[in-house]
This record gives C-alpha cells, structure tokens and sequence, in this order.
C-alpha cells in the first residue's frame, strides 16, 4: 500500500509543479500556432493589391489612388519599411493628382505610419503644414486622431513634469476636436473620452466606459483588439494586474488574427506574467512579441521589447534549474522504490542514464544561454546610453537652436558601421562558445574550397549563417532578418557552401549542430 501513496505524492507534486494551464492562455497558445495562416491571408491581399497595380499603366489615376491607400491600410500595422514607402508613393501620387483632399489624406496616412515607428518630431513636422480647413470631417477626423495620439504619447515618452503638461493640455484640445465630428455614443466617441479619462487621472472612469465599448456586438477584432488592451491598461494603472492580464490576453489574440505586427498586447502581457511569477507563459509570449517587432521593423518597438526580454529569460533558465532540482528528488524518490520493487531496478537504471544525458545537453544549452544573455543585456545597455547622449546632444542643440548642427549630427550617424559592430560582437561571443568552430568547419571542404579569413577578421557572412544555425535559428527569413540580407542571397550562400562540401547536403547542417560548444 505504500507505493501507491508515495506515487501519488509525485503526480501531486508534479501537478504544483507545472501548474493548470488557462483557458484564455491556452487559446492564446493556439493562435500563435495558428499565425503563419492569418499573415497569409494579410500577404495575399497585399499580392492582390500590387498585381492590380502592375495592370494600372500610364499617367496617375483614382484607381491608382484607390488601389495604393489600401495597400497603405494593409501595410502600416504589418511592417513599417513597406508601409513608409507605399504611404509616400501614395502622397507623390495625390500630388500628381493636384488633389487637396487626397493630399491631406496621403499625409496622414504618413503621420499614422511615422508615429507608429516613434518619429514623433518627423511626424509633427510632416502634419504642421496641413491644411485641413477645405477638407471632409473623414479627413480631419484622421488629422485630429493622430494629433491626439502623438501628444498623448509624448507624455508617456518623456515623462517629465516641464513637457508633459503642455503635452496634456494640447492632447485634451485635439481630443475635443475629434468629439466634435463623431455622433455621440459612436464607437469613437467613447473611446477618446476614456483616452482623455486615462490621461486626466480619472482611469474608473475610463474603465466603466471602455467596459460597455468592449461589450458592443458587431466589433472587429482590430477594435477588440484596441479597447481590450486599453482597458488592461486602466486596471494596470489601478495596480489590479489580475483583471489587466486576461484583457491583454484576448487583445494579443484579436492582433494575432488580423495580423497586426504593430502591438504592444503581448510584450505587456509578457511583462506582467513576469511580475505574477508566471515565467513559462511570459517566455513564450516574451519571445513572440519580439518576432513581432523585428517583423514590423521599427526600432522604437525592438528597443522596447529588448529592455525585458533578457529579464524574462533570465527569469526562465532560473525557473528550468528549480525544475531540473525536483526532477533530481523526484529521482531519488524512485531510487528507493526501485530497492523496494527490484522489478522496477532495469527500468530506473535507464532513467538514470538517459537524465545524465539530459543534464549534459542541459547543462550546454544554459550555459549558451547565460553567455548570450549577457550579451544582449550589455548590447542594450550600451545601444541604450548610444541613445540616451544623443538625446541630450540633440536636445541641447535645441535648446541653443543650433539647427545646423543637429543636421551634421544625424548626418554622423553611420548606421553601416554600427550593424558592423553588432556583427563583431555577435562573431567573439559566438566564438566564445565555440572556439573550434571555423576549424572544424573548414574541415568539411577539401583544402582549396576551405574559408580563408583576412587579417583581424573572425568570421564571415557564410559562417554567420551557419552560426546562427548552430544556435538553434533554422528559419531562413528569420536568418536574412538579423543578417540584413534577402531571403534568396541566404539560400544561395547555404547552397553554395553545401555544394561545395565534401558531406551530402541533406546532412551538412545536422554535421553543423553536432559541433560542440
């Protein structure tokens, strides 16, 4: 009778341990699966798009117009470059067109999509000049959103008590504006007074408002998906994380499903999770929301991300050692029911074996893990203080108007040389963990095909792509992403390198994962 009550000690002590998955998380779980299927769906209407496009020849027409702003709906929340881009195809066009109105309407499209990456000086300069005094109340409605929304944002950029309430008080002005032109009660309406709630210190009663918002039929999922994070933002705000977390959940998901890559649902989630305790789901959600920015593709949303992904995985291989310690009692437990049930001996010899193995793999795999932690934590840090002296230096300038030198400033930026210098920390860290890499993959090729390095040069874009695989990162989009690179130059330096090898190409990279850190 004593096995049966020691084994279910164990089921009980594994159930604590893993803890009851979520409905909402577990739905969550399965849209993520599910993404690659809702992208294609947004990637086949912007194919759609741009072939009917190919077929509009000759001088600038509406349909050319009508065609390229919904290319710029698709775009502005899916990836930035591309939206930017058919946004100011779209402005050259209603200028060709000599249209005021669709001018107006191009240069808020622009201001949406540059205030989406962060520009929000860029975008106050591309609106200042707008004149929206002949337009229709649809035009200027977008023209006062978008003013309500970057000087709302500011306050949260800045953060300061000098700026801000200017800031407030012009967010508070737009927002009546945009009052004036919607019918009372609509969808907008409500939602903009719980904006100026939100902001004027008065969260309940944004919360009330956005709780009847949430509950109308009829919404879409990009509305849900705004409202819902919204209003987890108000709970946060009242410190009730335990009704801001479902919220952020059902936005993450109502993003997922209209492919929306600009979002901040999933990163906040993530980022509560880990206060909660709950480091399992905050890693995986932490993880996803990063593919999201690097997708979307505008700095200011990376850096974001990147501030807490390395504490949640921090969090995470903390989390895996306290598992891999009970799993070690849990042993032993079994240990002692293997000397009281020598029937049972075979079975727990191979256990034992096959863990020590796992332990070894384990072991390996925290240790590449700590060693990159690290540095993508001093990566920040110091892309981070990069950013903070030309804050102060540009705002210095400011302040004595030395516009000229903010000019030779931006202009002294050399984004080539900084990607140079990620490339050079990604190559001594790498080789940090695996010393004999280039040697033991030069060792696939006969001598004249091997990979020759000039002087002080550690690696190669060739071997990059094969380190990155080595870490575990299979995908070639994700590849051509961090290596800045198009997916077509990628699989033909994959190619190039396998045909030239001396192992069959369809085991190089297994050769490539089998060389130890």
């Amino acid at each position: 009778m004593q096995i049966p009550v020691v084994l279910l000690v164990i089921i009980l002590l594994s159930t604590s341990a893993y803890g009851q998955s979520d409905t909402l998380y577990r739905q969550l779980s399965e849209t993520i699966r599910d993404r690659k299927g809702y992208e294609k769906l947004r990637r086949d209407r912007i194919q759609t798009y741009n072939e009917n496009l190919s077929t509009l020849k000759g001088p600038p027409t509406e349909a050319q117009f009508k065609l390229l702003s919904r290319l710029c709906e698709e775009y502005k929340t899916f990836q930035y470059d591309s939206a930017f881009n058919v946004t100011r195809k779209l402005q050259l066009l209603a200028y060709a067109l000599k249209d005021p109105v669709k001018t107006a309407y191009a240069t808020n499209q622009l201001g949406f999509v540059m205030l989406s990456s962060g520009l929000f000086k860029e975008t106050l300069d591309s609106l200042q000049h707008l004149s929206i005094k002949n337009v229709p109340d649809s035009v200027k409605l977008d023209y006062y959103q978008i003013m309500v929304r970057v000087h709302y944002d500011l306050i949260d950029y800045d953060r300061d008590s000098y700026f801000a309430p200017r800031y407030l008080n012009l967010g508070n002005i737009y927002t009546d504006s945009v009052l004036m032109l919607t019918a009372p009660n609509s969808y907008t309406d409500v939602y903009y007074r719980s904006q100026r709630n939100i902001k004027n210190g008065n969260s309940q009663s944004a919360v009330t408002e956005l709780k009847e918002l949430l509950a109308r039929p009829l919404l879409t999922q990009h509305q849900v998906a705004i409202i819902a994070s919204t209003l987890s933002h108000c709970y946060v705000l009242q410190g009730d994380l335990e009704s801001a977390i479902p919220l952020s959940a059902r936005a993450a998901i109502a993003d997922i499903k209209t492919a929306t890559k600009e979002t901040t649902a999933i990163s906040n989630l993530a980022e509560m999770l880990y206060k909660e305790g709950d480091v399992v789901h905050a890693y995986d959600y932490i993880q996803q929301a990063m593919e999201d920015a690097i997708y979307y593709g505008a700095r200011q949303r990376k850096v974001q991300v990147s501030s807490i992904l390395p504490v949640i995985a921090s969090a995470r291989l903390n989390n895996v050692e306290g598992q891999r310690r009970v799993w070690l009692i849990y042993s032993s437990v079994i240990t002692v029911l293997s000397l009281l049930v020598l029937i049972f001996a075979a079975i727990t010899f191979l256990q034992l074996k096959k863990r020590k193995a796992a332990e070894k793999a384990l072991q390996e795999s925290n240790r590449i893990k700590e060693e990159y932690i690290g540095y993508y934590l001093n990566l920040n840090s110091d892309y981070v203080n990069k950013i903070e002296a030309f804050k102060k230096s540009i705002e210095m300038k400011l302040m004595t108007r030395k516009v000229d030198d903010i000019r030779s400033t931006l202009d002294n930026l050399n984004m080539k040389k900084e990607r140079e210098e990620l490339y050079t920390s990604f190559d001594r860290i790498f080789l940090k963990l695996f010393p004999d890499f280039v040697t033991v993959f030069n060792s696939y090729f006969v001598e004249e095909n091997r990979i020759e390095l000039k002087e002080g040069q550690l690696m190669n874009t060739e071997l990059r792509i094969f380190a990155l695989i080595r870490m575990g990162i299979h995908d070639t989009e994700k590849i051509a992403r961090i290596l800045d690179y198009s997916i077509n130059t990628i699989y033909n330096y994959k190619a190039r390198v396998k045909g030239k090898s001396m192992i069959p190409n369809e085991e190089f990279e297994k050769k490539i994962m089998e060389i130890h850190a």
